[in-house]
């Protein structure tokens, strides 16, 4: 990739177009959404590297070297906490040899990582060499807690790790929004979700509204991993994969009119996640009514979900609430 020759210098020979810093600009001018970015001539066994003076640029930023520094710290410290569930699913990864391991993590210079196997070793390495360089990549975002969890399932069925970069690039020019400092997409998002459940369920959205918590805060995890902690990693990948077709129905009109939309049932949108979550909180409208009588503990509910959701039922939830509300929201 190369811009501005006389800035950034990269090895590595695919053209790229710059994301502007205003994420919603960005959805919107980016045509391809969830994909690899880069020429199709490119040679996909050439590395991505930096060059010294993309350094020098990226310190003669905004960001200082302090945030840098911040960032590979707590890069690390999520490498290491990261699950395994990726294991069953990547054989080759599972089977990685000890020495290779080894030499993966001292090339990033990983440390404590004696209690793990030498696949979360191997894993944990390509997640800190990948995430440092997105946050040299992306100064303006860089690293926050929450994207490793994104990028985990990716290098876990991708084995290349410029590829698995360019993926990732993709996928955050979707997801980025979601780790403003000023939280701007997430309050959209969240604002969005508390609508459908108002339109939905008016009674529960009332008591929401009486525990002060009709902003739909409790459900903020869910909204910024897009549900990585709340399903299992084959629950992750399936939920994700209907998520992209949508995102690639849209692109491709798939639905525009009025008679594809009667075929189709539920129209391609942007927003499933958004309805998945809604549909997630609507399940337990009983519970939230009956038992609970603050945010706090419709929080703790939230966030105990893990390993008990039905990602089918959820995503046929969510497609009966795009049927009846998609017009509305």
């Amino acid at each position: 990739m190369e811009e501005d020759a006389d800035e950034l210098a990269y090895a590595y020979p695919c053209k790229a177009e710059s994301e502007s810093s205003d994420s919603e600009s960005s959805d919107e001018d980016d045509p391809g959404g969830i994909s690899v970015s880069g020429d199709e001539n490119c040679d996909p066994d050439t590395k991505f590297t930096m060059s010294n003076s993309f350094k020098a640029d990226f310190f003669r930023s905004s960001r200082t070297s302090e945030d840098f520094a911040t960032w590979q710290r707590i890069i690390r410290l999520d490498a290491i906490r990261s699950n395994s569930e990726w294991i069953l699913f990547s054989r080759n990864q599972s089977e990685v040899p000890k020495e290779r391991a080894l030499q993966s993590a001292a090339s990033v210079g990983l440390k404590d990582y004696e209690h793990l196997e030498p696949s979360m070793i191997y894993h944990a390495a390509r997640l800190v060499g990948l995430l440092e360089a997105y946050a040299v990549y992306d100064p303006e975002i860089g690293y926050c807690q929450g994207m490793s969890d994104l990028l985990s399932p990716i290098i876990a069925v991708m084995e290349d790790d410029d590829e698995a970069f360019w993926c990732f690039v993709g996928f955050m020019r979707k997801a980025r929004h979601n780790f403003r400092l000023d939280e701007v997409g997430i309050r959209r998002q969240l604002k969005i979700v508390s609508q459908i459940i108002k339109r939905k369920d008016s009674h529960l959205y009332r008591h929401l509204q009486k525990l002060q918590a009709e902003d739909c805060f409790f459900v903020y995890r869910m909204v910024v991993v897009l549900f990585r902690r709340e399903l299992t990693f084959e629950q992750t990948v399936c939920l994700w994969e209907v998520m992209w077709a949508d995102q690639a129905a849209i692109r491709a009109g798939i639905g525009r009119s009025t008679w594809g939309r009667i075929r189709l049932r539920a129209p391609p949108t942007d927003d499933l996640l958004l309805y998945a979550i809604a549909a997630c909180v609507l399940q337990r409208r009983k519970l939230i009514i009956e038992k609970y009588s603050s945010m706090d503990e419709i929080l703790r509910e939230c966030n105990s979900m893990a390993g008990q959701l039905d990602v089918w039922r959820l995503l046929d939830d969510a497609h009966d609430l795009v049927v009846n509300l998609h017009d509305k929201i």
